[in-house]
């Protein structure tokens, strides 16, 4: 790789080498992100007596994260590759468990967690991990029946819309949208035949536009978005808070914790819309920053499964493609909703929002990231010895 590596090496163990533009743009996103949850939420935490309640159980989080990091990276990406199918029916079962009376537990009118040791957990976020890898698995094992037939590729689709369907009764349409998208994108990846890419995008948007009209509740908060001043104290009271948010930012903020809308205006004000906190906090400046680290992990993670594809290491290479797809996909998504782009999906954005089981999970899924650079390293460096005597 063109970046020197970081090198960790215990006594006894096998060298461990850590791509560090990944771990130096995850450690300032993470570290922003704790700035922001901090500042969002002090007023909200300060009503019930800690102003730093948020921070103090993000921060717990975001360790329990990094060491799910240093886990994944000494896990070989051939044991997920093997435990694939095991892993799918995982995740299946997380996303039906959910969905139980008396075991999935209900928030703001959704099902989408479970209670573990007494914490709420999200379903969702593991579950399509899960499911990314399974495809992952099952594009090396029937590539050229994806790239040449239909069914070739319809059937792991099936699978991932299934598992959005069971999103969507949650409901969790945002994270039904974001797992289905990356599934395609990482088929195109695979070499699947445009014509073919054409007409799923094509019955794929049609699926989606069918969702958004079969609910009327669904409907109207897909189409708030175009005018929420139009209702802004009901449908479109968030989009509102938040565009005024990030008008008040104009360049260059109005200073960290200075924010007005943070102050019991703004809803979710740290987890789904601390974007707009940043914007109105640090401005365009802040905002151009945010979005310039979140392009260039994505730009990374693809820069690493183009050299895993190149070191004929194919699961890797596609398991790197998914995260950056996936990572880039959501952070999309989140901050075109707070500035009014698109409909509120109520996704977090990577690294940033406080929520612990994104973090944990986001944070997890880096961790393989930098396996699969290891082991792209690893690969090169016996090709460059050549065959042992």
């Amino acid at each position: 790789m063109s970046a020197v590596a970081i090198s960790l090496r215990s006594p006894g163990r096998s060298r461990i080498v850590l791509d560090p533009i990944v771990v130096w743009l995850t450690a300032a996103l993470l570290l922003l992100g704790l700035i922001m949850v901090t500042s969002s939420s002090v007023t909200l935490a300060a009503v019930g007596g800690d102003p730093f309640f948020f921070l103090e159980r993000q921060l717990m989080f975001a360790l329990v994260g990094v060491g799910c990091a240093a886990i994944a990276v000494r896990i070989p990406t051939a044991v997920w590759e093997r435990l694939s199918l095991p892993l799918l029916v995982v995740s299946i079962v997380l996303l039906v468990l959910v969905l139980v009376p008396g075991v999935g537990h209900d928030v703001n009118g959704s099902r989408r967690w479970l209670r573990v040791a007494g914490l709420n957990f999200q379903a969702s976020e593991a579950a399509r991990v899960l499911l990314l890898i399974y495809l992952c698995s099952y594009i090396v094992r029937r590539e050229q029946e994806v790239r040449d037939s239909v069914l070739g590729f319809m059937k792991p689709l099936a699978v991932l819309g299934f598992a959005a369907l069971l999103l969507l009764l949650e409901p969790d349409f945002g994270s039904g949208v974001v797992l289905l998208t990356t599934g395609i994108g990482v088929l195109f990846l695979a070499g699947v035949k445009l014509r073919h890419f054409a007409v799923l995008c094509a019955l794929a948007l049609l699926a989606f536009a069918a969702l958004a009209v079969s609910s009327a509740y669904r409907f109207r908060r897909l189409t708030a978005f175009m005018d929420p001043w139009a209702d802004p104290f009901n449908t479109g009271f968030q989009l509102t808070q938040s565009l005024i948010a990030i008008g008040r930012g104009e360049w260059f903020g109005v200073g960290l914790g200075a924010s007005i809308q943070k102050l019991l205006y703004l809803p979710e004000a740290h987890t789904d819309f601390v974007f707009a906190v940043l914007a109105e906090e640090l401005g365009f400046v802040g905002i151009a920053f945010v979005v310039a680290l979140v392009v260039a992990l994505v730009y990374r993670s693809l820069m690493i499964a183009r050299a895993a594809s190149e070191a004929g290491l194919k699961f890797q290479s596609y398991l790197a493609a998914a995260f950056g797809i996936w990572f880039g996909l959501q952070a999309f998504i989140n901050m075109g909703v707070n500035m009014g782009l698109l409909p509120t999906k109520g996704l977090t954005l990577p690294l940033l929002s406080y929520g612990r089981s994104s973090l944990v999970v986001t944070l997890g899924w880096i961790g393989i990231l930098l396996r699969v650079h290891l082991e792209t390293v690893n690969s090169k460096s016996v090709a460059l010895r050549g065959p042992a005597r």
